[in-house]
């Protein structure tokens, strides 16, 4: 992962609530109270937007430009379903970002 990747990231997390989101995201079972099957089906782990907002108590222009943020940064996944946006977290894109962080402080032996 290059170093601009890695800071993009970390610029995402700056934010306690993005932050937090991404930890949120980690359990969306417990964030989906009436999911429609086609999402249960075809984007397993995603929570509507809605959900997102109503948790953190914020304006849904905020979590919306929030959300937005972090999926530039590679940590979210999204889809749309009528009128609906369901998020998801990237494990993929988390495990690489991780792992590239590590690598980028660990001194050289």
């Amino acid at each position: 992962m290059k170093n601009e990747d890695i800071l993009a990231v970390l610029k995402a997390l700056s934010n306690e609530t993005r932050l937090n989101i991404l930890c949120w995201l980690r359990e969306p079972e417990k964030m989906n109270e009436n999911l429609p099957n086609v999402i249960k089906e075809e984007f397993p782990g995603g929570v509507c937007v809605g959900s997102i907002q109503e948790k953190s108590g914020l304006a849904q222009s905020v979590i919306s430009s929030y959300l937005s943020s972090m999926q530039k940064a590679g940590l979210l996944e999204s889809r749309r379903y009528g009128q609906w946006t369901y998020y998801r977290r990237n494990e993929e894109a988390i495990t690489a970002f991780l792992e590239g962080f590590a690598a980028g402080l660990q001194a050289k032996k």
